[in-house]
C-alpha cells in the first residue's frame, strides 16, 4: 500500500514538474521576444504553484522591471535573493533600484555596495563609491518645480512630448487599444497627438497629429526644427507597409524624418544610421540644430542604451554617430534626450544615482561641444518610479515630463511644471587642500584624508600625494562636511566647512599634530597633548560620552609609553559644601582610574585623588554668581606625569 502511495506521489510530482517546465518554456519564448506581459502571466502561474528557481524569479522580476513596475519587480527579486544563490551582479543593481521604489533607501545602498564590490569597474559602481552623499546632491536641486497633471492624459500610456509652434505634440496609445495590442506593454500601439497650448497655459483637447505619419506600428517621441518644417520621430522598423525584424524576429526602433509641405507631413524617410540589427530612438536637436541626439544600443554602446549625437551637415546628410562618453553613459539605460535653448542636455537614466527607476539628469553642453558632468535635477520631477521625457522652454521655464508615479490616470502620464529656481547644474562643488604639521608647517605626504557628511557618514577617502595635497570633487553645494586627516606619523585632525554654489573648489588646509611630544615629570598630559578637558556633569561621577573620547587618548599615550605613571586629579565647582565636593571629586578620580583600567592600563601605574573645590580655575567660589559654563570649567580632571 505504501509503495502504491509513494509511486502515486512520485508520478504526480513528475507530471506536475513536466507541466511546469512546459509552461516555463512557453514563458521563455515570450520573454525572449520582449513580450513581457504575456511572459509574466505564465511565470506567475508557475510561481504561484510553488515552483522556485533562480531563472524563474529573475525572469519574473525582469518582466516587471522592464515594464517600469518596480514595486512588483521588487517582490520577485526579493524571492530571488531569499534563495541565497549566486546571481549575476546586474541583479544586485536592479534589486537596489526596486528597493528605492518601495522607499527602502538604506537597503538599496547596501545592495549598491554589494554591486560595487562585485563589479568595481562598472561606471555605476564607481559613481556610487565616489558619491555616497548622492542623496545630499539630489536634495540640493529638489523643490524647484511646481508640477500638475497636464490635463491631456488617458487611461493608457501618454508620454514623449515635444513643443511644436503653439502645440504640444505627444505620444499616446489611446484609440488604438481595441484592435492592436503590443505584447510588451499589453496596450495599444502608439501614435502622435497634438494639443493646443492656450494663452492661460492650459492644453486643449488632444487630436491626432497627422494621418500621413500614422501607421500600424508605434510612432513616438517627435522633435521639430524651429521653422516647423522638419520633424524627426521614432517608429518601429516599418517601411512600405512591411515590418522589418532582426535575426531574433524582434521589431526594433528607427528614427524617421518627415517634411512639412503646405501643412501636410510627407517624404517620410528613415535616417542612414538606422539598422535592422539594433534600435535607434528618441531624437533631440541641439540648440543650433546642427546635431541630432538620440538613444541607441548600436555597437559601441556601453549599457542597455546610450546617448549618441550625429552631425547634420549643410546638405542635409549625416555624419557618423558619436557616443557621448562615460560622463553621460553608464552600463544602465540612458534615454529620452532633450536639449533646451540654453544648451542644457536633459536625459533619463537608471545608471546614474537617483531616487529609483529612471530619473531625469541635466548636463551643460560646453562651447567645445562636450558635455559637463550630469546632475540629478531633484524632486518633485524625480520620484521612486520612472521619470523621463523632460522638456522645458528656456524662457518661460514652463515644461512637461512623463512619469508612471502613483496618482496618475494611466500607466504613463504627462505632467506640466514651472521651474521656479534655477538648476544648480554647474555647481558640483569640490574641496582641496594641503596637510601640514602644526608646529613645523612641513607638508605631510601619504596622509589618509576622509570626508564625512553632516551625519558623520563617510563620503569618500583619499591619500595625499607627495606634495601633501588632497582633492575631493562631486560634493553637494551649500552642504556642511567634515574633513579628517590621519597621517602615518600624525594625530587625527578635523576641519568642518560648508560648500558654496559656485562650482569652484574650496580650499581647506589642515594642520596635524605630531605624535612625538617632549614631556617631563610633572607635566599635565591633557595640556601637553592638547586634549580636551575631561568634564563631568553637575553632581555626577560617570564618564560622559564626549569625555570618553578624550580619555581614550590618554589611555593610548600610556599604552605607547609602558613605563609612564600618571596621577589623576579630579576637581569640582564650588556649588554644594566643601565636604560634599571633596567626596564627589574623590569618587570621580576613582571612576576615571577604573575606566582606564578597563581599557588595559595596569592599576599600579595610576594614582588619584579628589581635590574638591580647593583648586578653582576662576573666580567662581562660594556665593559668587557664575554661568553654567564658568562652573563647568572647574569640573575637570588632570593627568600629571609621575614617572616616564
Amino acid at each position: 500500500m505504501k509503495r502504491i502511495i509513494y509511486s502515486t506521489i512520485i508520478a504526480f510530482v513528475s507530471f506536475s514538474a513536466l507541466a511546469q517546465e512546459k509552461t516555463i518554456n512557453k514563458g521563455n519564448k515570450e520573454y525572449h521576444k520582449y513580450a513581457y506581459f504575456e511572459a509574466k502571466d505564465i511565470y506567475e502561474k508557475v510561481a504561484n504553484k510553488g515552483h522556485k528557481s533562480v531563472d524563474l524569479f529573475q525572469k519574473l522580476g525582469d518582466s516587471y522591471y522592464f515594464n517600469a513596475d518596480l514595486i512588483t519587480a521588487n517582490k520577485w527579486y526579493t524571492e530571488l535573493f531569499a534563495m541565497n544563490e549566486t546571481v549575476d551582479a546586474e541583479y544586485l543593481y536592479r534589486y537596489a533600484q526596486t528597493l528605492k521604489a518601495i522607499g527602502d533607501i538604506r537597503k538599496s545602498d547596501e545592495y549598491l555596495q554589494k554591486f560595487a564590490t562585485a563589479k568595481p569597474q562598472d561606471t555605476r559602481a564607481t559613481k556610487f563609491m565616489s558619491s555616497k552623499d548622492y542623496m545630499d546632491v539630489i536634495k540640493a536641486n529638489s523643490g524647484r518645480h511646481n508640477i500638475e497633471n497636464a490635463g491631456i492624459n488617458s487611461k493608457v500610456m501618454d508620454f514623449g512630448a515635444a513643443f511644436y509652434k503653439n502645440q504640444l505634440v505627444f505620444t499616446s496609445a489611446r484609440d488604438t487599444a481595441g484592435s492592436r495590442i503590443h505584447n510588451w506593454t499589453n496596450q495599444g500601439f502608439t501614435t502622435l497627438y497634438a494639443s493646443e497650448l492656450k494663452e492661460n497655459g492650459s492644453l486643449a483637447a488632444p487630436e491626432k497629429f497627422s494621418k500621413q505619419i500614422t501607421t500600424k506600428v508605434n510612432e513616438s517621441t517627435p522633435v521639430f526644427t524651429s521653422d516647423g518644417n522638419t520633424m524627426y520621430f521614432t517608429r518601429n522598423n516599418y517601411n512600405n507597409g512591411k515590418k522589418g525584424k532582426d535575426e531574433a524576429g524582434t521589431i526594433l526602433l528607427k528614427i524617421y524624418k518627415a517634411t512639412n509641405e503646405n501643412g501636410i507631413w510627407s517624404k517620410v524617410t528613415e535616417l542612414p544610421f538606422n539598422s535592422d540589427a539594433y534600435s535607434v530612438a528618441h531624437p533631440a536637436l541641439s540648440a543650433d540644430e546642427k546635431f541630432l541626439y538620440f538613444s541607441s544600443n548600436m555597437p559601441g554602446t556601453k549599457g542597455a542604451s546610450d546617448l549618441f549625437k550625429v552631425e547634420i551637415k549643410e546638405d542635409g546628410s549625416f555624419g557618423t554617430p558619436i557616443n557621448l562618453g562615460d560622463d553621460i553613459n553608464t552600463e544602465g539605460r540612458e534615454t529620452f534626450p532633450y536639449i533646451a535653448k540654453d544648451d542644457v542636455l536633459y536625459f533619463a537614466s537608471d545608471g546614474h544615482l537617483g531616487l529609483g527607476g529612471l530619473d531625469v539628469f541635466a548636463s551643460k553642453i560646453n562651447a567645445d561641444g562636450n558635455n559637463g558632468k550630469p546632475v540629478n535635477i531633484g524632486s518633485p520631477i524625480n520620484s521612486n518610479t520612472d521619470d523621463f521625457g523632460y522638456i522645458i522652454d528656456a524662457q518661460s521655464k514652463i515644461g512637461f515630463f512623463t512619469s508612471n508615479r502613483t496618482g496618475g490616470e494611466g500607466s504613463d502620464d504627462i505632467y506640466k511644471f514651472k521651474e521656479n529656481i534655477k538648476l544648480l547644474i554647474e555647481s558640483i562643488e569640490a574641496v582641496k587642500g594641503i596637510i601640514m604639521d602644526e608646529e613645523t608647517n612641513e607638508i605631510i605626504p601619504n596622509t589618509e584624508v576622509t570626508i564625512f557628511n553632516d551625519k558623520m557618514e563617510e563620503v569618500a577617502k583619499v591619500t595625499t600625494d607627495k606634495d601633501g595635497k588632497y582633492n575631493f570633487d562631486k560634493l553637494a553645494p551649500n552642504t556642511t562636511y567634515t574633513i579628517r586627516a590621519k597621517g602615518v606619523d600624525g594625530e587625527v585632525a578635523e576641519r568642518v566647512f560648508t560648500t558654496g554654489n559656485s562650482g569652484k573648489s574650496t580650499e581647506v588646509n589642515i594642520l596635524t599634530k605630531t605624535k612625538v611630544k617632549k614631556v617631563k615629570v610633572g607635566d599635565d598630559l591633557a595640556k601637553a597633548f592638547k586634549i580636551e578637558i575631561i568634564y563631568f556633569d553637575l553632581d555626577k561621577s560617570f564618564i560622559r560620552k564626549d569625555a570618553a573620547l578624550d580619555l581614550a587618548k590618554i589611555v593610548e599615550v600610556m599604552k605607547q609609553n609602558p613605563t609612564m605613571k600618571v596621577d589623576v586629579r579630579s576637581h569640582t565647582d564650588s556649588r554644594q559644601t566643601s565636604e560634599y565636593n571633596a567626596n564627589l571629586s574623590e569618587i570621580r578620580a576613582q571612576a576615571t582610574i577604573a575606566w582606564m583600567v578597563k581599557q588595559g592600563i595596569a592599576k599600579d601605574r595610576l594614582t588619584g585623588k579628589g581635590y574638591g573645590e580647593s583648586q578653582l580655575t576662576n573666580k567662581c567660589s562660594d556665593n559668587v554668581p557664575c554661568t553654567e559654563e564658568e562652573h563647568q570649567k572647574n569640573r575637570r580632571s588632570e593627568f600629571i606625569i609621575l614617572a616616564l
